[in-house]
């Protein structure tokens, strides 16, 4: 069996490096416009932006109508739910020209969380659904790491809405290491590669931006996560309201650490129009629990394509727990990275 002191290592240093908002490819969604436009609280006004040439309804007065992805951050600072607010004052914004026109970025998202569980897979099937030249890391001989991730955004520049993530641990193109090598190089640097599959999210401009900003696999359909004093508990349900998965755990011990003593890149690496690009976000972590080799978690797969997606990456055996209980984000838009491209051509030919 797997060297138990390097498992906890190889766990420890990998865990993190999932929590990405991200994918490979874009799905298109199946959702009718009644499905996307009751997925805002009813008792809420809404108001309709744009998004280059999409019209999408979201929240009248809420960040992205007051603000179009270009906060005044001395006018967020007075929210009281945004938290302490210096840590984006480090990060300009800018303009950049993306598939959709122009878009202000990073993206950022003032007060985030998250609970994650990271399973072992085989490698043959992690490959099958891995594009070349992608290639998943294997912390030990023949085996590598999926995280399904619930994300919860309480408050940002898009508005408050939830996500989850299917993904993938990828090795770093271009490295010639050993995997070994590589993964303690990312411990040391705290830099994490990635590559999720599956990216299903609630409201419609988080959907709108990720299929047509990013070329990323989102679709709406109802979540909810919920973070106690005693449990997590996390739901993702398909388009027709019957359950995909169902998450139940024990809340691990929360650790607060100061702001931006826990600062983590990671890197997905991506198709958008056919071309390789590189995301890239930063993370700074303010309240986080983990548990290695976590008892009592109870995952509930009820055949949604969740479930399937786990199934079919045979994610079995959880190897560890992370709940992040207050975070902030950045997310940059997507970079051309054309050495990824070139390697594929190398390879078909």
């Amino acid at each position: 069996m797997f060297n138990q002191v390097y498992l906890h290592r190889s766990i420890s240093a990998i865990s993190m490096s999932l929590l990405l908002s991200f994918s490979a490819h874009a799905e298109q969604s199946s959702v009718s416009q009644t499905q996307l436009d009751s997925n805002i609280a009813t008792t809420q006004p809404t108001t309709v932006v744009e998004f280059g040439p999409y019209k999408v309804n979201v929240p009248k007065g809420g960040y992205y109508d007051r603000f179009r992805m270009n906060p005044d951050l001395d006018e967020v600072a007075k929210d009281p739910a945004a938290g302490n607010i210096d840590y984006f004052r480090t990060i300009p914004k800018k303009l950049v020209e993306t598939r959709v026109g122009k878009v202000w970025s990073p993206n950022f998202y003032y007060r985030t969380s998250n609970v994650q569980l990271l399973m072992l897979a085989p490698v043959s099937k992690l490959k099958a659904k891995l594009p070349a030249p992608l290639e998943p890391l294997q912390p030990f001989p023949g085996y590598g790491l999926v995280s399904l991730t619930f994300f919860s955004y309480a408050v940002g520049d898009v508005d408050p809405y939830d996500e989850v993530s299917v993904a993938v641990v990828v090795r770093q193109p271009g490295v010639h290491h050993f995997n070994t090598s590589e993964l303690f190089s990312s411990m040391r640097t705290h830099n994490y590669y990635g590559h999720v599959l599956a990216l299903p999210v609630d409201t419609e401009i988080a959907r709108v931006r990720g299929v047509y900003g990013y070329q990323l696999p989102k679709w709406l359909t109802p979540i909810d996560m919920n973070i106690g004093s005693k449990e997590v508990q996390a739901h993702i349900f398909n388009t027709d309201g019957k359950p995909d998965l169902s998450l139940t755990a024990p809340l691990p011990k929360i650790k607060n650490v100061k702001p931006q003593s826990r600062i983590e890149t990671k890197t997905m690496f991506h198709q958008v129009d056919g071309q390789w690009h590189r995301t890239s976000v930063q993370s700074n972590t303010l309240a986080f629990g983990q548990k290695l080799f976590p008892k009592n978690v109870q995952l509930v797969r009820s055949g949604g394509p969740l479930s399937k997606l786990l199934d079919e990456l045979g994610a079995g055996k959880v190897l560890r727990l992370d709940v992040v209980k207050d975070a902030q984000l950045a997310l940059n838009m997507p970079i051309p990275l054309k050495s990824l491209d070139n390697s594929k051509d190398s390879k078909q030919k």
